[in-house]
């Protein structure tokens, strides 16, 4: 083997040579015959100045005489990501409150084997009672007192004008 230090060819037994382990030693100065006189590589698989990669300047093409602040439009992007978080946890606890009163109130008409407003109410102070049951007694009752209430006033906006027209019959 030769001791010498420089850019000559190196050899090694076996199948090293093969897989290029022991092939040609090629120095910084003449990597494959390019020059690369004023660049370090990064690496051997960057074949890039890395002058070039650093960024000094804005990611964006801005047009000429544009000023670098965001207009409404770009601003109003963060209003409209909000409300569209807020619209889903509505949609998410308007749909589980949907779900309990249509599950409640077929149940409680097949079991009465009616359709009426009783079965309204019912279901609808139920699904309160369900769905406030996570704060205790004291939210079972509000929720409970909250569904009656809600479904009690559908009830009389339902029949308002039954009952108009039974007052009205009793009254002659």
């Amino acid at each position: 083997m030769e001791s010498g230090g420089g850019s000559g060819n190196k050899t090694t037994g076996g199948l090293a040579g093969f897989f290029g382990a022991g092939g040609a030693g090629y120095s910084h100065a003449d990597l494959a015959g390019v020059p690369l006189t004023g660049m370090n590589p990064l690496s051997p698989y960057l074949n890039v100045d890395p002058r070039y990669l650093v960024q000094d300047t804005d990611e964006f093409i801005l047009p000429t005489g544009a000023n670098k602040t965001r207009g409404r439009f770009e601003l109003a992007f963060f209003t409209i990501g909000g409300c569209c978080m807020t619209g889903a946890l509505w949609a998410n606890t308007l749909g589980s409150l949907a779900l309990l009163y249509s599950a409640f109130g077929v149940v409680i008409e097949k079991t009465r084997g009616a359709e009426d407003d009783l079965n309204t109410i019912a279901a609808g102070t139920m699904t309160g009672m369900l769905y406030k049951c996570t704060g205790g007694l004291r939210g079972v009752a509000r929720g409970g007192l909250a569904g009656l209430t809600l479904t009690g006033l559908y009830a009389l906006y339902n029949n308002w004008e039954h009952m108009k027209g039974s007052l009205l019959q009793q009254s002659l």
